[in-house]
């Protein structure tokens, strides 16, 4: 069974619904009355899940319609959990080479000055999006957050994420003392805003580039007509003697073409516009065992302590925060004026003056010349909450 016909198995499983898998990749489903206004299903139907559905089924897929009769059949159930990973083995191992392996800093250099065990609690949140154009695009992004040092997790998550599952018995939550507290709702959106977009952008990509390019070739086709018509108005025009009435109306139709161009240039505009919404559906809070570094980062003659997590169960040492916009990735570059841990964006060169600067220390725009990037979110958040 695929990971989306499991999930719905179990959900109709729990809310006492005949379920017996068919062939191929598909559900034979008897519900009563309840389920059947919450999925929008007859009594008796077979579901689908794979390429090819078993005769007579309904497709399900991971879309905004399915997604919303989900959310009515599961109400408020699930939206928050906390689960706790057993402690098992913290043992780090070599630090010089992990430092090696898992840390990308471009100007600068890192040293190991301690490790203690330590517990930390992260936030798993996640979104639905939907992607609206000419087509539309629908899916879940995943985004984590460590309470204790504010990393974003990315690829750990996919380690991570295994672990719930592997547990076979429910540990008990550690005392609140040996955890981070609770960020409060302003700091939680304050960083979840900013990490979304570069997350959400690079899923959209193919979804956004198939706009670029099919734009572009609409204003081609575009162009050619038009400018196909104005060249015949003008070589009409320029046969015309001077005082002749065509040449009045010659030219009132190559401004009529202009106008025409730049209306349909606006239309295919309107077409091709992106509107992408996010609204946050689940939270999984996790309180797990980790090796908390100690971190002395040098560039040039200034120096800065860092405290970054390893994960025992992800085996993987999380990234350095991103001071500027969250980068994704783990290359970070430190700036000279407050030592900040940017991503390359954030030390890029302005475009107005040529001349790099620390996004985190002027987020108004260019100390030199006070150009400001352009730029903005991908995604308007519609609701995000933890």
């Amino acid at each position: 069974m695929s990971h989306l016909q499991n999930f719905v198995a179990d959900l109709l499983e729990r809310e006492e619904v005949l379920v017996e898998p068919v062939e191929p990749d598909g559900l034979q489903v008897l519900a009563p009355p309840r389920v059947q206004r919450a999925l929008r299903i007859p009594e008796f139907c077979r579901l689908g899940f794979g390429a090819t559905v078993p005769p007579g089924a309904q497709r399900v897929g991971v879309d905004q319609d399915w997604l919303e009769r989900f959310d009515g059949l599961i109400g408020e159930r699930g939206r928050y959990s906390r689960h706790a990973l057993a402690s098992g083995n913290r043992k780090l191992p070599d630090a010089e080479l992990l430092l090696q392996q898992q840390l990308d800093l471009g100007n600068a250099t890192c040293r190991l000055l301690d490790s203690t065990p330590a517990w930390t609690r992260c936030l798993i949140l996640h979104f639905r999006y939907s992607a609206l154009s000419d087509e539309k695009r629908d899916g879940v992004l995943r985004l984590g957050i460590n309470l204790a040092t504010g990393a974003v997790l990315d690829e750990m998550l996919d380690r991570l994420m295994p672990s719930l599952a592997d547990e076979a018995v429910e540990q008990d939550w550690p005392e609140a003392e040996a955890l981070p507290p609770s960020w409060d709702r302003q700091r939680l959106l304050a960083a979840v805003g900013p990490a979304l977009s570069p997350r959400l952008a690079t899923l959209l990509e193919p979804f956004t580039r198939s706009l670029r390019r099919r734009l572009a070739r609409d204003q081609d086709r575009l162009y050619e007509y038009h400018n196909e018509l104005q060249r015949e108005a003008g070589r009409r025009l320029a046969t015309l003697p001077a005082g002749d009435d065509g040449r009045r109306r010659e030219q009132q139709r190559i401004d009529a073409v202009a106008r025409e161009y730049r209306a349909k240039l606006d239309d295919l505009g309107h077409k091709y516009g992106l509107r992408v919404v996010v609204e946050w559906v689940q939270t999984l809070d996790i309180a797990t065992p980790v090796q908390r570094l100690k971190l002395l980062i040098r560039r040039r003659k200034g120096e800065r302590i860092v405290h970054r997590d390893w994960h025992p169960a992800a085996r993987r040492l999380e990234p350095l925060v991103a001071e500027f916009g969250y980068a994704r990735g783990r290359t970070r570059l430190v700036c000279d004026e407050a030592l900040h841990l940017v991503g390359t964006d954030g030390l890029a060169a302005c475009p107005g003056c040529g001349k790099p600067y620390c996004r985190a220390c002027h987020p108004g725009g260019c100390p030199k010349c006070a150009t400001q990037d352009a730029g903005g979110s991908v995604a308007s958040i519609n609701s995000a909450t933890a």
